[in-house]
């Protein structure tokens, strides 16, 4: 999940969570709300971590060119 995946779950359970007054039965929409900014929440800072993580270790080669032909 990406940084842009994690944002927009985060911006739609807030929609459903605060601005959505609909009743649907059987399903609570301010849980399913409040749930998809929680995983939103996660899978930003996992993206983020990720990120920074994989910013350090960059497995570099190493050429060394010594000039001989055979």
């Amino acid at each position: 999940m990406g940084i842009g995946t994690s944002v927009f779950l985060m911006a739609l359970g807030a929609i459903l969570y605060f601005a959505v007054s609909a009743s649907v039965s059987g399903i609570s929409l301010a849980t399913v709300g409040l749930i998809l900014m929680i995983v939103g929440a996660i899978g930003l800072v996992a993206s983020l971590f990720l990120a920074s993580a994989g910013g350090r270790r960059r497995d570099r080669e190493v050429v060394v060119d010594r000039g001989h032909r055979l």
